[in-house]
């Protein structure tokens, strides 16, 4: 197996201890920093990894989405397999900048918990340059999860402080993805190991009321 720079362990045992249900960060964190993820074609995931930001062919006008839920970037990459998502990236973020992330974050749908009204979250929308997405969470085949795993979508100034001076390091994973898609069918076996992740929780706990975690 090649070397990773992430602590790993098998899947079927970290399944054991997460939550099952509800809004919940799983991420590879410690007391500092937490990994996201994302997958680019190489020519812009191979830059990342060797200048440690995003340059040459990455686009700053678009908005950039990160997940720190392995599984999930996994099930949006087909494993690395997807057009375009052939380098998948382990992106380490202090957890300071992570959680101004998701202070700043608007839904990307409506909720009554949160705006009067549509034209209130649009308008929201429309100023934040932080997106907060719940979606299903995904088993290692694809199938889904009643959990639920976030996503932030980034532009503007938090896509141009995350893509050019926030990373800490920007790990290129896509040998041990690659390694990993051969245990996906039998994973019950125990056989598949994943980045040790661990339900996260931001430090002030009015952001965590913010995106509704649970």
């Amino acid at each position: 197996m090649s070397q990773f720079a992430i602590p790993t362990c098998s899947y079927v045992e970290q399944q054991k201890a997460w939550p099952e249900t509800g809004r919940h960060i799983l991420a590879h964190h410690d007391d500092d920093t937490i990994i996201v993820y994302q997958a680019y074609r190489p020519a812009i995931g191979h830059y990342a990894a060797r200048h440690g930001h995003f340059g040459g062919g990455f686009k700053y006008s678009r908005m950039s989405w990160i997940k720190p839920n392995f599984l999930w970037m996994m099930y949006r990459s087909d494993w690395g397999r997807s057009e375009g998502q052939e380098v998948v990236l382990a992106i380490r973020l202090s957890r300071t900048f992570f959680d101004s992330l998701l202070d700043r974050t608007v839904p990307s749908s409506f909720t009554s918990a949160l705006f009067a009204d549509h034209d209130e979250w649009k308008a929201a929308v429309g100023r934040s340059d932080v997106r907060l997405q719940w979606d299903p969470d995904h088993l290692p085949t694809g199938d889904k999860c009643e959990r639920r795993a976030v996503q932030l979508g980034l532009r503007g100034q938090a896509l141009e402080a995350y893509g050019k001076c926030e990373a800490i390091e920007i790990i290129d994973v896509s040998e041990f993805v690659a390694e990993q898609r051969a245990h996906i069918r039998d994973w019950k076996c125990g056989d598949l190991v994943t980045p040790v992740e661990h339900v996260y929780s931001p430090a002030d706990q009015n952001i965590a009321d913010h995106i509704g975690l649970d």
